[in-house]
């Protein structure tokens, strides 16, 4: 019989016996444990597990025991299920609208919907209209009250895949381990030089000689994560900054897309922080 994989996400306040509390469970329904990851900052516990199962598995009592469970054991659970079915897509923007719009380009392409486009601001919510995507601005101001209001978008539409489309916010802990591998972002420059907002800068004052971007899982540690794919440009010694960053970000758009593409096609597999592509 075919493999079912389950991921299991369980993030809430750290204290002793968690990690055991739902290893057991996916032993006592049968399942193996082929990935842990756990960490806890500042008192935040995340655990992402990766639970196999050889004999078929009841999807909504699998759902609705290990919510009991993250009842009782005070934790917000959620469970990935992998499937052969359509994808859910979330694009995060905030004003620049050429990732977006690429992406928009490329639907057709994706093995996936995109489902809902969430923006910082409402600068791009006419293209969301004009797509038929519904659009929803989150615009406080407060990182920590966004991401309750991101959480609960990201639930209402079942979403898969997150893509940060030029998204200009720097997404904490309590929202990335519940999206573990799922979320993709694009950086101005080929990780790990150059990390921050201002990439292209930076690579105009060293004067190099190549200038990339990178695409990249999202973790906890800003502009760290698992490198999914990389492009560049030669770069000419009279090009402005403006030149360059016109040039990177047609770049950085379409290296968005590949890696959403390669993500969907099940090709990537991220084994010690590193991707590796399935042939």
């Amino acid at each position: 019989m075919k493999k079912t994989t389950v991921g299991i996400t369980v993030v809430g306040k750290d204290r002793e016996g968690i990690v055991a509390a739902f290893t057991n469970f996916a032993f006592s329904k049968g399942g193996n444990i082929e990935k842990v990851n756990q960490n806890v900052i500042k008192g935040l516990f995340g655990m992402y597990l990766e639970v196999s199962f050889t004999k078929s598995v009841d999807v909504k009592k699998f759902d609705s025991d290990i919510q009991s469970l993250a009842k009782k054991e005070k934790m917000d659970v959620s469970t990935h299920h992998e499937t052969n079915s359509q994808k859910n897509i979330a694009v995060f923007v905030t004003k620049e609208p050429l990732c977006l719009e690429t992406i928009l380009d490329n639907a057709k392409s994706l093995k996936g919907k995109i489902s809902v486009i969430v923006g910082t601001e409402k600068t791009l919510e006419p293209i969301a209209k004009k797509a038929k995507i519904p659009f929803v601005a989150v615009e406080e101001k407060s990182q920590d009250k966004a991401e309750e209001k991101l959480i609960q978008i990201c639930k209402k539409y079942n979403i898969d895949l997150i893509s940060l489309a030029r998204y200009m916010r720097i997404l904490t802990p309590n929202f990335v381990w519940r999206y573990p591998n799922r979320i993709v972002n694009i950086h101005p420059s080929l990780l790990p030089a150059f990390p921050g907002a201002l990439a292209y800068a930076q690579a105009f004052e060293r004067g190099t000689k190549i200038i990339g971007v990178t695409s990249h899982y999202v973790t906890e540690n800003l502009d760290q994560g698992p490198i999914i794919f990389q492009d560049s440009f030669k770069v000419d010694p009279d090009d402005s900054l403006e030149e360059i960053k016109k040039k990177g970000q047609k770049l950085e758009a379409d290296t968005l897309v590949k890696a959403m593409k390669m993500h969907l096609e099940n090709k990537l597999d991220v084994r010690w922080r590193k991707v590796h592509i399935k042939k």
